[in-house]
């Protein structure tokens, strides 16, 4: 089992935009991707953590999983626009993804 986290930060006071616009993307693009068979959280940042973190915990079976769930968003035009929609309110360059594996 595999956690994939990405990670971005918002911009100064935009921090509930970048919110609002990750539970949109959960509701009408990630689900179409294949978000409903993982367990898939919203996190961000509160102690020791920056506040303007905006996180997303992918949980997945395997790399195989996750490259199926990567694949299928390249092929959503949403998707796309989504992210146009997200640049103004996020830092440029901040967005990072991590693999980890659960033990």
């Amino acid at each position: 089992m595999l956690i994939a986290r990405w990670q971005i930060d918002a911009r100064f006071g935009h921090k509930q935009n970048v919110v609002d616009l990750m539970r949109r993307w959960e509701r009408d693009i990630g689900s179409k991707a294949g978000t409903d068979k993982m367990d898939f959280k919203l996190l961000t940042g509160s102690v020791g953590a920056r506040e303007a973190t905006v996180e997303v915990n992918h949980t997945v079976e395997s790399l195989a999983q996750l490259e199926g769930f990567f694949e299928a968003l390249g092929k959503i035009d949403a998707h796309k626009q989504w992210g146009k929609d997200l640049e103004p309110f996020v830092v440029s360059g901040s967005s990072l993804w991590s693999v980890y594996r659960v033990l």
